[in-house]
């Protein structure tokens, strides 16, 4: 489940919920070509709980992005993810054009 808006500081909510005894992960965009709906540095936060904040695309990999950060607050390991969408694929997703974003993702200590 979301909470609060894109515009939140997620290194602010990630180190408030690890103190609250939380495990935390943090994904960041770390490249973009052709058409990205996030630049470069944008963050998304997830709780181990399943709730999230930030985003890293605009809906459109949140939901495989916020997969792998519970992987990852399970095995410890970092994650370098890369999503490209087609011309083709990207109307039917609802980006008007294709694209490729690549997205890190680690949990924090």
């Amino acid at each position: 489940m979301a909470e609060g808006s894109m515009t939140d500081d997620v290194l602010e909510i990630a180190q408030n919920w690890s103190e609250a005894g939380h495990a935390v992960a943090l994904a960041t965009v770390t490249e973009t070509w052709g058409s990205s709906p996030r630049p470069v540095g944008s963050q998304l936060v997830v709780r181990d709980d399943g709730a999230f904040r930030g985003s890293v695309s605009g809906g459109c990999i949140e939901g495989a992005v916020i997969a792998e950060a519970q992987a990852a607050m399970s095995d410890g390991e970092v994650r370098s993810l890369e999503f490209s969408i087609s011309n083709e694929q990207a109307w039917e997703v609802g980006l008007t054009c294709g694209g490729t974003v690549r997205v890190f993702v680690a949990a924090l200590a």
